[in-house]
Formats: structure tokens, C-alpha cells, sequence
């Protein structure tokens, strides 16, 4: 399940929003792949070891202020999950394995200092175990940003099918000149469940948390630099669980409060020319 992590996707199509109308009729194609820890969605462990997640998105400028972005997406489990104290979104039957594969489009608008999205995204489980196709199903969210110095936002994702509950989540980010050339960017995110916990009427339907309310507390930090056409932006994070689903680390660790992930995002977008991107 994807958490919404492509910062270098919204910062591309922010870009596109603020170019001059000279370059408002180009279209932007993008790739990303992101090498983590481990691989987790919301707060809830979904692999343990090592991913890769890959992603390609073409962005299409709407007027001068709004931008229709979709892509593909996908979480590959690089190798076999042989012990019993490990968890594996596709079973752990060996590796790389593709476990997971989100299709998404969104459109994003500027007005002033925010931005405002729409989107709806596709989960795709093609495993034989683990999370299967049954959990298949469909999700659309809706964001709300500002351009401020602590970058507040707040975004709400709806689950159309299998779940039919919302998620909620805050945060705010800052960033720490150290240098000339080194920025660190701080960040604090809170998840929240309105309506995807555990149905007490009824345990047999679908859920993604133990309850609702407050799931999780992410606090981490980040940077990015520039090599060559490639942006690599590496970052840590620290999380502070507060639901039993984010709780579950591992097998042997199924109730842990705090959580330690990191990994590095390669990104590359190529469209229009220099002299209109300037």
C-alpha cells in the first residue's frame, strides 16, 4: 500500500505550476526509485527488509496554474524472506519479487500561497501469498498545502472499496540552512483513523488498524543535492506508534512504540527546454 511519499512528483508538478505560460504547454515525464529499510505504509510495517520501490509519472500543465499528473508504482522485495521473525507483503517466497503495484492520478491547482489536489489511487496486489488480490482495492484523497515556512498540510484519504474509511494526516516541515550547499529539512507527520479500524459489529470486514484515532507519529529528516540530471535526497525516520497495527514491528516484536526506518530516493524529469525552464 503506497504511503505518499513522492515529494520530488509534488515538487515537480508545483514547478510546472509556476513556470511562465511559455512553458505551461510542456509535458514533464519523471522517474523515481527509492532503496529503503524497509517498507512502510502509514506507519504499519509491511516488509521488513530491504525494497525498492520504482516509480514513473507524466505530468500535463492545465492553464496557468493547475497540473493533471499520473503515474505507476511499485514495491519490489529484493530478497528471499527466509526466517519466521519477518514480514513480507508477498509471502517471502524469494526475491526481487514485485509485491505491490499503485496506479495514481491527481490533479493539482495553485492559488495564492496554496495548493489544493484531487487524486485516486489503484493497489494491486499480484501475489500468490502473503497480501493477495483480495485486498485490491481503490482510494481517493484529497491534499491541502501551504507555502509557508513550516509547509503545513493536511491530506484525507478515502478507501472506496474493501476498507470504506478515511485516513487523516498533518504534518509540518522546516528547513535548517547548515551551509551554503546543505539544507536539512525536518519533518513531523501524525496519522489518524476515521473509520478504518476494526469493526466490532462485524471483525470479518476489512481494516487497516487495530482502532481509530491517533495511529502513529513520524518525525524525520531528509536533504537532497543535485548529481548531474539526478536529484538523491536520503532520509531517516523515527517513529513514535500509538495503534496496535503500527505497533507490529516484527513477529517477535508486536507491540514496539517506536519504530526506525531509512532509505535514499534517486529522482530524474526531463521536459522543456532550458530557456523555457529559466
Amino acid at each position: 500500500m503506497l504511503r505518499f511519499t513522492k515529494c520530488s512528483l509534488f515538487l515537480g508538478a508545483t514547478t510546472l505550476i509556476v513556470l511562465p505560460p511559455a512553458a505551461s504547454a510542456q509535458v514533464t515525464v519523471g522517474a523515481d526509485l527509492g532503496l529503503h529499510s524497509a517498507y512502510v505504509w502509514r506507519g504499519i510495517t509491511l516488509s521488513s527488509k530491504p525494497v525498492a520501490q520504482p516509480d514513473l509519472w507524466v505530468s500535463l500543465p492545465v492553464g496557468a496554474s493547475g497540473a493533471i499528473t499520473v503515474g505507476g508504482w511499485g514495491n519490489v522485495e529484493l530478497g528471499k524472506y527466509d526466517g519466521t521473525d519477518e514480514i513480507s507483503e508477498g509471502g517471502g517466497e524469494g526475491g526481487p519479487d514485485l509485491t505491490e503495484f499503485n496506479w495514481w492520478a491527481e490533479y493539482a491547482h495553485s492559488l495564492g500561497q496554496a495548493e489544493f489536489t484531487l487524486g485516486a489511487t489503484g493497489y494491486v496486489y499480484p501475489n500468490d501469498a502473503g497480501i493477495t488480490d483480495e485486498a485490491n482495492t481503490l482510494e481517493i484523497y484529497g491534499r491541502l498545502g501551504f507555502a509557508h515556512v513550516l509547509s503545513p498540510r493536511i491530506s484525507a484519504y478515502y478507501d472506496v472499496d474493501k476498507i470504506k474509511g478515511l485516513y487523516l494526516e498533518g504534518s509540518l516541515g522546516y528547513d535548517v540552512p547548515v551551509s551554503e550547499s546543505f539544507t536539512l529539512s525536518l519533518g513531523a507527520l501524525a496519522g489518524l483513523s476515521a473509520g478504518q479500524g476494526i469493526n466490532e459489529d462485524d471483525p470479518n470486514e476489512s481494516f487497516n488498524f487495530a482502532e481509530n484515532g491517533l495511529t502513529h507519529v513520524d518525525l524525520s529528516a531528509s536533504t537532497e543535492f543535485a548529481a548531474g540530471p539526478f536529484a538523491i535526497a536520503p532520509a531517516f525516520h523515527f517513529q513514535i506508534s500509538s495503534d496496535e497495527a503500527t505497533k507490529f514491528n516484527k513477529p517477535s516484536k508486536p507491540d514496539e512504540s517506536v519504530k526506525i526506518w531509512f532509505g535514499v530516493t534517486f529522482s530524474w524529469a526531463s521536459g522543456g527546454s532550458e530557456e523555457e525552464a529559466e
